[in-house]
């Protein structure tokens, strides 16, 4: 049915790959591998990040209905690589250290390149890409694939920062440390860019392989028609849950830092060690996926994740309990990863023609992603005003809800969906 984008279908794969981790690595990632440090030197406490993130969400609200949109009528490279480069001069806005204000115009800013011009793009191409069969492999390999992406420039930043940071990180003074991370967000902005290059350059405009008969359609139609789907509110209800779960791993490296007692660049290795967990957790299961049901691996992994949260939440896991902590920190990020790994791999069960997967995805995205809104303020809020291991129990009981709100779900989206097929 579908060709490839490109010449080469591997080649594809890891252009959407390479470009699907590096548009949020400068919005999400290096918060999230680098917290603590993230949040000293922009001298931030954990509600402003979180309201950074706020911003982030309100804009990418709007753009996902409006992007979905234009996906469906425009081509991906054109997108794709206008979003990757506009994302990259953000970087370099960043490395200056720019006040709060100009931080909420940036994240701002961020919430437009990302998700207005990109999101939609990217997973109708990987959608195209799977084929009728494929989906789980897709999907899996796609966020797998990204994790890979994600844990080894993680990895690269940390080397980078403590290579430029020649005292000890507890003696250093905070210009010291600006001055290291700075080099650490230099360096990222330009594979930002070099990224949206390779896709401008190698990513096909020939997508006759894609049924583009909605161009042709009112848009209103278009998003009536998903809308009277009871699937896609289904997906809405459990991608924002299993989103809270990834929103939660943002503080593991913080949770590693104020309870276990680890230095900065001690968690920041923890931060990098749970995205190495994130390519192994999606390949595995999106390979598994295609083989049985990508529904009954969505419930899985709700259901080690409410397990992995009820842990954390109990409060007993503090400085001294490493391997308590690594283990359960593995079960909750395998249960988190799986339900991402399948996120939109169910489109075709949940009956959502080809040709409008920029509506629906915008659609389901309204909802799904709305933890950007308000996941990092309350996140904050929690951690800022209970200190120590309360805060981070509350986040935990938190993720308990969402996580047994999305296993409901996931069970409601299994049943329906097999009884239409």
């Amino acid at each position: 049915m579908a060709r490839s984008i490109t010449k080469n279908k591997f080649f594809v794969l890891i252009l959407l790959i390479l470009s699907g981790e590096f548009i949020y690595f400068l919005p999400y990632v290096l918060s999230r591998v680098f917290r603590p440090t993230f949040l000293d030197v922009f001298q931030l406490n954990n509600f402003q990040l979180g309201s950074l993130f706020s911003v982030y969400g309100v804009v990418a609200l709007l753009s996902y209905v409006y992007g979905g949109i234009i996906t469906d009528k425009f081509s991906p490279r054109k997108l794709m690589s206008s979003a990757l480069f506009l994302t990259a001069l953000g970087g370099i806005v960043l490395s200056t250290y720019p006040s709060f204000t100009t931080l909420k115009i940036l994240y701002g800013y961020w919430g437009f390149t990302s998700v207005f011009l990109f999101w939609g793009a990217m997973i109708k191409a990987t959608r195209v890409w799977g084929g009728d069969n494929n989906q789980g492999k897709a999907f899996g390999f796609l966020d797998g694939g990204r994790g890979i992406v994600a844990a080894f420039m993680g990895s690269i930043g940390v080397f980078i920062f403590s290579i430029i940071l020649t005292t000890e990180i507890e003696s250093s003074t905070v210009i010291e440390r600006q001055e290291a991370f700075k080099y650490v967000i230099l360096f990222s902005s330009f594979m930002v860019a070099f990224i949206g290059l390779l896709v401008w350059i190698f990513l096909s405009d020939n997508n006759k392989e894609q049924d583009y008969s909605s161009k042709n359609q009112n848009s209103l139609t278009n998003i009536k028609h998903v809308l009277k789907n009871e699937s896609v509110w289904l997906l809405m209800i459990i991608i924002m849950c299993a989103y809270v779960g990834y929103k939660v791993t943002d503080i593991y490296s913080l949770y590693a830092s104020e309870v276990m007692l680890f230095d900065q660049i001690e968690s920041a290795k923890v931060g990098s060690i749970q995205l190495y967990l994130r390519p192994i957790v999606c390949i595995v299961i999106g390979l598994l996926a295609d083989k049985t049901k990508n529904t009954f691996w969505i419930i899985f992994g709700f259901s080690i994740m409410l397990f992995g949260a009820l842990n954390f939440s109990l409060g007993y896991i503090s400085s001294g309990m490493n391997f308590i902590f690594f283990l359960s920190l593995l079960v909750l990020a395998i249960g988190t990863y799986s339900v991402r790994a399948l996120y939109f791999a169910v489109l075709k069960q949940a009956n959502v023609p080809l040709a409008l997967t920029g509506t629906a995805v915008g659609l389901i995205s309204v909802v799904g992603y709305s933890p950007d809104i308000f996941a990092g303020p309350v996140m904050g809020y929690l951690l800022d005003t209970y200190n120590g291991i309360l805060g981070h129990q509350y986040v935990y009981i938190m993720l308990t809800v969402f996580s047994f709100i999305g296993l409901i779900a996931s069970l409601r989206f299994a049943f329906i969906t097999k009884k239409n097929h």
